[in-house]
C-alpha cells in the first residue's frame, strides 16, 4: 500500500509540473502577442432610469389602450415633459434630486472594488446636498481587508454629506455587512440573509501526510510570529493561540465598526456569527425597512433624476490571465482570516 502510494505522489506530481508547465508557456505566449496592442480600457457607463421606466409604461399603455386614449395619453406626456424641460431652464437652482444607482456584487475578494471607488470618486465631483446615493449590494463576506476598505469607500459619501441608502435583496453577510451598516438606511427584502457578524479562517495541513512518507518541509522566518499556522510544517499549540488571538482582535474591530455606525443595535447578541432572515433582522436593529429595491426606484422614480452608473475596467487579457492565476495561487495559500 505505501509503495503504491508513493508511485501515485510521484505521478501526481509529475502531472502537476507539467500542468504549470503548460501554463506557464501559454500564459507567456499571450503576454507577448497582446504587449503593445491592447492597454487597458476604462468606461464610466451613466444610463438615465426615469426613461426606461417610462418607455416600459408607455409599451403597455400602448397594448392595453385604445388607439384615441393612447393618442390622447402622448400627447398630454409629451406636453407634460416639454413643461418640466422648460422650468429647469429658467430654474437651474431649483433642479430635482438626483439618485446615484450603484451595484456592488461581492465575491470573497471584493473584486468589485475597483469599479467602487471610481464611481464614488465620479458621483463626489457632481453630488449636491440634495442628492442621494442608492447601493444595490449582494455580498457574503470575504478577506477582512478588502471589505474594510469597500466600507471606507462608502463612507467617503458619509463624509460629503451625501445621503446612502443600501438595499439588500439576497444577502449582505459578514463583510457585506460591515459595508451596509455603514449606509444611512438599509433597506432589505423579507427574506434575504442579513448579518453574521463573526470571523473565521480555515487552513488544511499535511505535516502528518508529509511526515508518514518521510518528506521534510522547512520554513524559516524572522520574528516569533512571522508565521503562525501552516499548511506543511508542525502547527504548534502556542501558534494556534496566538492566531485565534489574532482572530479574536479582528472580530473587536468588527464590532466596534458596527456600533460606531449602528448604535441602536445589541451588539453582544448580534456579534454571534450568526444570521437572519430581514424579517427577523429588523426586530434586532440590523435593517431599518422591509423593502425590495425595485419597490424604492419605483418610489424615487416620480420625483427624482435617478441615474444608473457603472464603471467598466477591461484589462489586457495578459494581465487577466495573470491574475487568474494569482487568485488560484492565493486561493490556496490564503490563511489570512477572513470574514
Amino acid at each position: 500500500m505505501s509503495a503504491f502510494l508513493a508511485e501515485y505522489g510521484l505521478f501526481l506530481a509529475k502531472t502537476i509540473t507539467i500542468v504549470l508547465a503548460v501554463i506557464g508557456i501559454v500564459f507567456g505566449i499571450i503576454v507577448l502577442s497582446s504587449r503593445g496592442r491592447e492597454a487597458v480600457r476604462e468606461r464610466l457607463e451613466v444610463k438615465k432610469l426615469n426613461e426606461r421606466y417610462e418607455d416600459m409604461a408607455e409599451t403597455i399603455h400602448s397594448h392595453t389602450l385604445s388607439k384615441l386614449q393612447f393618442k390622447k395619453r402622448r400627447k398630454r406626456h409629451k406636453k407634460q415633459k416639454k413643461e418640466r424641460e422648460k422650468t429647469r431652464q429658467n430654474h437651474t437652482d431649483d433642479m430635482r434630486g438626483r439618485l446615484f444607482v450603484l451595484n456592488f456584487d461581492g465575491d470573497i475578494r471584493a473584486s468589485q472594488l475597483a469599479s467602487l471607488r471610481e464611481e464614488i470618486s465620479a458621483i463626489l465631483r457632481v453630488a449636491k446636498p440634495e442628492d442621494e446615493v442608492l447601493l444595490k449590494l449582494q455580498s457574503g463576506g470575504g478577506l477582512v481587508h478588502a471589505y474594510g476598505l469597500a466600507a471606507s469607500q462608502l463612507m467617503r459619501l458619509k463624509d460629503k454629506n451625501i445621503s446612502l441608502t443600501i438595499s439588500v435583496d439576497k444577502i449582505a453577510a459578514s463583510g457585506g455587512y460591515m459595508m451596509a451598516c455603514v449606509a444611512d438606511r438599509i433597506i432589505a427584502a423579507p427574506f434575504s440573509v442579513i448579518g453574521s457578524i463573526g470571523v473565521i479562517a480555515q487552513i488544511p495541513n499535511f505535516h502528518r501526510l508529509l511526515k508518514k512518507h518521510e518528506i521534510e518541509f522547512e520554513q524559516l522566518t524572522a520574528g516569533e510570529f512571522k508565521r503562525t499556522l501552516t499548511m506543511f510544517g508542525e502547527n504548534t499549540e502556542k501558534a494556534r493561540e496566538k492566531f485565534k488571538e489574532e482572530l479574536e482582535d479582528t472580530h473587536s474591530l468588527f464590532k466596534e465598526f458596527i456600533i460606531e455606525h449602528r448604535p441602536k443595535v445589541d451588539i453582544e447578541k448580534i456579534a454571534t456569527g450568526e444570521h437572519w432572515p430581514a424579517k427577523r433582522a429588523l426586530a434586532l436593529n440590523l435593517v431599518d425597512e422591509l423593502q425590495t429595491s425595485d419597490d424604492y426606484l419605483l418610489e424615487q422614480i416620480n420625483s427624482k433624476d435617478v441615474y444608473s452608473l457603472s464603471f467598466s475596467i477591461k484589462k489586457p487579457i495578459g494581465v487577466r490571465m495573470g491574475w487568474f492565476i494569482q487568485n488560484t495561487i492565493e486561493r490556496l495559500l490564503q490563511q489570512n482570516p477572513h470574514q
